[in-house]
This record gives structure tokens, sequence and C-alpha cells, in this order.
């Protein structure tokens, strides 16, 4: 039985010095692959340091957070940018629009997440896509660059349904279930079971949103099959075929084609 994390953070500063052990955990458990998004300039070569190490293993992605997004936007984008072409990326992230601690740069983030999905297109790359009180922004954003022409994940995925509606129209759009699922108090398990299993991938965000019973505590790659049980629950599926089928789903939406063989 294996899985993909979609989206970690394994290579931050938080998993000094233990990134490698952690790594070896997460293989024994049957994770074969994970999918890396960066955050921002102070990320990079962190990133790709990790990646080369584990070339077979670990896939980047590159774009600028929305949270990064300040007066220097311009330069910053520039400079995200110019990595393409260099090396590989399997996406685009991870980029959005983020209005939940506090709206100054909002205009500024919007431009910039139009920016990069420009660059999905150019690059027929997917994207990561992290959203905070900003789904009405992000959708208009979609439609406005070209829904039809983009594809991608909505990261960590905790919308309402009339927001998860709204990606079920996005035929080439997933959304990345995560630890959150497996909070008492959520109400994503019913939202969720509205969405067909074909269309779900699977992540943690470690270090962040550790699932039930690590709850409060750092998250790390292998908690994953946490979130898969209670996916399995929900769809009244075997585990098994839930890690068979969002596993299909990564291979798909990502085109890890080492991990599909």
């Amino acid at each position: 039985m294996k899985l993909i994390d979609t989206h970690n953070h394994i290579y931050v500063e938080e998993f000094d010095p233990e990134q490698d052990e952690l790594i070896s955990i997460a293989q024994s458990s049957g994770i074969d692959a994970f999918l890396l998004p960066n955050i921002d300039l102070t990320t990079v070569g962190r990133l790709h340091a990790l990646c080369d190490r584990y070339s077979d293993y670990a896939f980047p992605m590159m774009g600028l957070h929305p949270s990064s997004v300040d007066n220097h936007y311009a330069e910053v984008l520039a400079s995200t940018e110019s990595y393409f072409g260099k090396r590989p990326y399997y996406a685009i992230g991870e980029i959005g629009i983020d209005l939940y601690w506090n709206q100054t740069f909002k205009k500024e983030q919007i431009e910039v997440f139009e920016e990069q999905l420009r660059w999905s297109i150019d690059l027929d790359l997917p994207v990561a896509i992290h959203t905070r009180n900003a789904y009405p922004e992000v959708f208009n954003s979609i439609y406005k660059i070209g829904a039809d022409k983009l594809k991608g994940v909505f990261h960590s995925f905790t919308g309402t349904q009339d927001e998860l509606n709204e990606v079920k129209k996005l035929d080439t759009f997933y959304i990345g279930i995560n630890g959150i699922i497996t909070f008492k108090n959520s109400k994503l398990s019913e939202i969720v079971s509205q969405m067909t299993l074909d269309h779900v991938v699977l992540e943690t965000d470690a270090p962040y949103l550790a699932p039930v019973p690590y709850r409060g505590h750092r998250n790390e790659p292998s908690y994953i099959w946490k979130t898969a049980e209670k996916v399995a629950l929900i769809y009244h599926l075997p585990i098994e075929e839930v890690a068979s089928i969002t596993r299909n789903n990564a291979i798909k939406l990502f085109k890890i084609v080492k991990k599909a063989e």
C-alpha cells in the first residue's frame, strides 16, 4: 500500500536536523513520493538541496506564497520566475490569496497570483493554491486568466459546500485533504464526501496541521496515514482503495512518471 504526500515542507528549519530520519520513516510507512511547494526566495536553497538528495522521491514546486507578498513583490516575483528552465518543477506553488490575517496587500496578492497562473499556462504546470478567506477572489482570478487552461489543487481545502460546488465546476482541479479532516469539531467530512474521490489528493502540509491524535504537535509526513484512514471512513472504502485512487490522482496531476511504474 503506497501513498503520495502532495504537499509538505520537510525542507524547512523546523525539521532540522531530522529530515533524513523522517524521510526514512515516511518511506518505510509506504509513502513513495513528496511534492514540496516553495514559500519564497528565502526557502529556495533549502528546497533544492533536499530535492537534490532525494531526486527520485522529492519533487519540487516553485512559486511565491501569498503571505510573502509585500511592497517588493515585483522584484521577488521576477526572481522567482527566473528559476524556471534551470531545473524541473512539477507545479507552480505554493500560490494563492490569503486575507485571513490582514488585507494590506490584497491588490498585490491578486496581481501576484494571476501572474503565476499565467506561468502555469505558459509552462503547462499545475498550480497548488493556498486560499484563506479568499475563495471569491481566487475563483475570480481563475476565470479571469483562463479556467479552461488551468489545472491544479486547492491545497488544504476547508471551504463551504458552496465553495466546493464552485471547485467541482473546474473539472481539472482537485482538493487537497490533510489533518484538518480528523479534527473533532471540523465540518469538513460532510462537505468532502460530496466530492468524488477521483478529484481528491492527500497531503500533510507538514510541519503544520497535524492530524488527531498528533494535533498540537509538529506534523510529520508519515502522519498522512491518519488522514487516509479518516478519508476511507468518509467514503466507506478500504484504506487500500483510498491510497490507490488518491495516489493515481497525484501521479496524473503532477506527472510524476517515475512513480507510475
